[in-house]
């Protein structure tokens, strides 16, 4: 997920928001969460996401969960969002 920060000074307030969005994408959700690109851009920040499942329809179900979640955020505006799902072959 692409989020936009606007009206953002420093770098140290573009953490505190990223820093708050991934502890509750995590506590919420239970889904791995990291920031992974753009971390030197006061107005960029790239947060990638993972959880693992045997369902593939409630994986995109939480993942359209999510994206909404963060769409209400209302601190940032939330760009490209790309989903990649990897069945499971067996």
């Amino acid at each position: 997920m692409h989020i936009h920060l606007h009206g953002i000074d420093s770098l140290k307030q573009k953490r505190g928001i990223v820093k708050s969005l991934i502890g509750r994408l995590q506590s919420r959700f239970n889904f791995s969460v990291s920031e992974v690109e753009a971390q030197d851009s006061k107005q960029l920040a790239v947060i990638g996401l993972a959880v693992v499942g045997n369902d593939t329809a409630f994986i995109h179900q939480q993942m359209d969960t999510v994206v909404n979640f963060a769409q209400g955020d209302g601190r940032f505006y939330l760009g490209q969002v790309q989903r990649e799902v990897f069945p499971h072959g067996g």
